[in-house]
């Protein structure tokens, strides 16, 4: 498989020197750099088989294909620093755009993956109306977690019951 010319070895190169860097610049400045969201992308590409979206895919990132369908899948990424803070929310859920199941990446404080969640976008949407007023359209980590089921861990864990 090759993306726009560029093996897939070479995109797993690329996408370590960025999780590196982007450690190493968090550690130098406290700042983390907007780079999660692409590494998650990867990362959930990889580790689940998935196939890329096509270039100009509005509000999904990922495709899985089930019975013969496609299904599209957003996928959503947190570095967890620090567990003692206020708890950690996604970015935006991108709800005017068509997707069926959002994908949560979760990463340590070396941009690798921890845990990859798995929530329904029907179970998104409910959540985000039982916490109106919610203007923002985010759902917290923990809450995600709740409603979907992990799909991977670096651990071997992993929930076998289908996404709510």
């Amino acid at each position: 498989m090759t993306v726009r010319g560029v093996g897939v070895y070479e995109i797993d190169k690329l996408m370590n020197e960025a999780r590196r860097l982007a450690a190493e610049y968090r550690r130098a400045t406290g700042k983390t750099l907007a780079i999660s969201g692409e590494i998650a992308i990867s990362d959930a590409i990889h580790l689940l088989g998935l196939e890329p979206a096509p270039a100009d895919a509005e509000g999904y990132d990922a495709v899985r294909m089930v019975d013969g369908r496609a299904e599209r899948l957003q996928v959503k990424a947190r570095a967890v620093f620090d567990d003692t803070r206020r708890p950690h929310r996604l970015g935006q859920l991108k709800l005017d755009k068509p997707w069926d199941a959002a994908l949560l990446v979760l990463m340590d404080e070396n941009y690798e993956p921890v845990e990859i969640h798995e929530a329904s976008r029907a179970a998104l949407e409910a959540a985000l109306a039982e916490a109106t007023p919610n203007k923002r359209g985010t759902v917290s980590v923990g809450r995600f977690r709740m409603i979907g089921r992990c799909l991977w861990s670096r651990d071997g864990v992993t929930d076998d019951a289908p996404s709510r």
